[in-house]
C-alpha cells in the first residue's frame, strides 16, 4: 500500500462537489482512503493526520490524496481528474460571451432579484462570505462547518438588525419556496412550517409530515450551535417569527436537541406568544414541562410531526405513543429466543446524528445504557470510536469519522463495514440502523448493506437487523423499493427512528442485555 496525491492551482471547488468526487474515488477497489479538499489550514493538517501526506497551506488549491494500491491510486487520480475538469451540467456562460459570475456580489449585479446564498466553502473562509451575503440583503445557509463562535455570533446579531436570517453555520438541512437544500427530501407544500436546529430530526419530521398526507410551508435550518448559551436562539427566534407571519402557514414545528433552561425559556416564550399552534420537540425534555399556552410538547421526532399534522387538520393532537403490536411483538420474541446465549448487545451505527441521539434515548428510558462517540446524559463516552463494548450505538456522520472522506449519506461504505464487522462480533444482538434518502445521499444507500445482511443469514447469523428508512415516495431513491430491498433481505423495517429503537430495546430487553 501506498499514497499518491495531486494539486490543482486556484481551482475552487463547493464541499457538495467534493465530497462527491471523493465518494466517487473512495468506491474504486484498492482504494484504502481518500480525500479531496481545499488545501486550507484545517484540511492540510486533517490530510497529515490521515496519513495521505504533508501538503503546503494554498487555501486557494485544490488537493486529492488517496492511499491504496499502485494500480487503484493511478485510476484514482485519474478518476479525480476527469470529475474536477468537467463542464457545468448547464455549460455555464457560452463560449465567453458573458464574465462567469464569480462572487456573490457579481450574482446580485446580474440578478437583483436574488434573496438568498448558499455558503459551501471551507470553514475558515465561510463566515466571510457570509457576511458578504447578508451586507448584499440576502438571507444566508451557510452548509459550511468549523466556524467559530465568536464567528456565528457576530453573523447572527447583524442579521437580526437586518432583519436577515442566518441558516447555519453546519446547517445541512433545509427546503425553502419547495426547494430542497443540502440533505433534504422531497415532500410535498403543505400548511406545517418547520425551524430545525437539526439535518436528519428535520428530515425525519418533514418526511413524516408528507408521509401523513399534509406538507410543508417551508422547513429552516439554523445549525447545531444556534440554541447554545452564546448564540442564545437567534435564528430560531428569527425563523419562528418569520413562519409565524407567513399565510401559507397554520402550524409551526420547532426541532432541537436539548437547548440550555435560559434559551429553552427564551423559545418556549416566544412560541407561547405566537398566533399559531406550536409543537417543541427538545429531544430528551419532559413534553409536559413544554406543553400549554397553544404549545405542545412531544416526545419524539415522529410525534411531533403526527401531532403537526393533528392540529392542520383541526383535531386535538393525542399522545402518540409508541405501541408495539401484538404480531410485533411475537416477532422480536422469536428473534429473541433464536439467539446464541451470547448475544445480548445492540451495535447502533447511524449516519444521522439526531437518529443516533434519539436512539440513545429510547434505550435509556428502557433501562438500556450504551456506549457513544456522541452520548446522552448517563450514557458513556467510547475511548477508541472504532471498537464497540457492550451496548454501543454510534453517529458516524460525525466529524470524527469524516474528516477526510465523504459523509456516510453520500457515501455508505464506511458505515456498511462497521455493520459487517458488528455481525461478527459474536456478543452483538442488534444491529440498529437508519438510511436516509433524498437530495445529497448516495444515489443507492443500500446496495452493499442488502449482499451484507444477506450474506449473514446464509451464513446462519441469528443477528437481528432493525432499522428506518428516511425518504418519501417523492425522492429520487424510491422509498418503496429501499424498504423492500431489505424487508426481503430479512431486515425489520419500522416506520419511525424511536419505533426501530423500541423494537431494539425490546429484544436488548428480552436477552439480558441491559447495563
Amino acid at each position: 500500500m501506498g499514497t499518491s496525491s495531486r494539486s490543482y492551482p486556484n481551482l475552487y471547488k463547493d464541499s457538495v462537489s467534493l465530497m462527491t468526487v471523493s465518494a466517487r474515488v473512495t468506491s474504486i477497489p484498492g482504494i484504502q482512503a481518500a480525500s479531496v479538499v481545499m488545501a486550507s489550514a484545517t484540511n492540510v493538517d486533517n490530510l497529515a493526520q490521515a496519513g495521505l501526506g504533508t501538503f503546503e497551506v494554498r487555501p486557494n488549491d485544490l488537493v486529492v490524496a488517496v492511499s491504496g494500491t499502485e494500480e487503484a491510486c493511478d485510476e484514482a487520480l485519474a478518476v479525480a481528474d476527469k470529475l474536477l475538469s468537467a463542464a457545468p451540467a448547464d455549460g455555464g456562460d457560452l463560449a465567453g460571451t458573458a464574465a462567469p459570475t464569480t462572487s456573490i456580489q457579481m450574482a446580485v449585479a446580474k440578478d437583483p432579484a436574488l434573496n438568498l446564498a448558499l455558503i459551501s466553502v471551507p470553514g475558515d473562509y465561510a463566515a466571510a462570505e457570509a457576511m458578504k451575503a447578508l451586507r448584499l440583503g440576502l438571507d444566508v445557509m451557510v452548509f459550511s462547518d468549523n466556524v467559530s463562535v465568536e464567528a456565528e455570533l457576530a453573523l447572527k446579531q447583524y442579521a437580526r438588525e437586518a432583519d436577515l436570517m442566518v441558516m447555519g453555520p453546519d446547517c445541512g438541512t433545509s427546503i425553502v419556496n419547495g426547494i430542497p437544500l443540502g440533505f433534504a427530501n422531497v415532500v410535498r407544500r403543505g400548511p406545517i412550517g418547520v425551524v430545525g436546529a437539526s439535518g436528519t430530526g428535520t428530515q425525519e419530521v418533514t418526511v413524516r409530515i408528507h408521509q401523513n398526507g399534509s406538507g410543508v410551508s417551508q422547513a429552516l435550518g439554523t445549525g447545531g450551535h444556534d440554541l447554545a448559551d452564546a448564540i442564545g436562539g437567534i435564528s430560531m427566534l428569527h425563523g419562528l417569527a418569520a413562519l409565524d407571519g407567513d399565510p401559507a402557514t397554520e402550524v409551526i414545528v420547532l426541532v432541537s436537541k436539548p437547548p440550555s433552561d435560559a434559551v429553552a425559556a427564551k423559545v418556549l416564550a416566544a412560541a407561547r406568544a405566537s398566533a399559531k399552534p406550536v409543537v417543541v420537540i427538545f429531544l430528551g425534555a419532559d413534553p409536559a414541562t413544554i406543553t400549554g399556552d397553544g404549545v405542545y410538547g412531544a416526545a419524539y421526532l415522529a410525534q411531533a410531526a403526527d401531532m403537526a399534522v393533528e392540529l392542520a387538520r383541526g383535531v386535538e393532537p393525542s399522545s402518540g405513543d409508541i405501541v408495539i403490536s401484538d404480531e410485533m411483538h411475537r416477532t422480536l420474541a422469536d428473534l429473541a429466543g433464536a439467539m446464541a446465549p451470547g448475544q445480548q448487545y445492540v451495535r447502533g451505527v447511524f449516519s444521522g446524528g439526531t437518529f443516533c441521539f434519539e436512539a440513545q434515548l429510547v434505550h435509556r428510558a428502557h433501562g438500556i445504557t450504551a456506549h457513544s462517540n456522541t452520548p446522552v446524559a448517563g450514557n458513556t463516552a467510547l475511548t477508541d470510536i472504532r471498537t464497540s463494548l457492550q451496548n454501543t450505538i454510534i453517529d458516524m456522520g460525525d466529524d470524527e469519522f469524516t474528516q477526510g472522506r465523504p459523509h456516510p449519506m453520500i457515501d455508505p461504505s464506511g458505515k456498511d463495514a462497521r455493520i459487517r464487522d458488528e455481525i461478527a462480533d459474536q456478543t452483538t444482538a442488534v444491529v440498529l440502523f437508519d438510511v436516509v434518502l433524498g437530495y445529497g445521499s448516495a444515489d443507492d444507500p443500500t446496495a452493499e448493506l442488502l449482499s451484507i445482511i444477506e450474506v449473514a443469514r446464509a451464513q446462519g447469523s441469528t443477528v437481528a437487523f432493525i432499522g428506518y428508512v428516511c425518504g418519501t415516495d417523492l425522492d429520487p431513491q424510491d422509498r418503496a423499493r429501499a424498504v423492500a430491498g431489505l424487508q426481503s433481505a430479512g431486515a425489520l423495517v419500522a416506520a419511525s427512528n424511536a419505533e426501530a429503537a423500541l423494537w431494539s430495546a425490546t429484544v436488548i430487553a428480552a436477552r439480558g442485555g441491559q447495563q
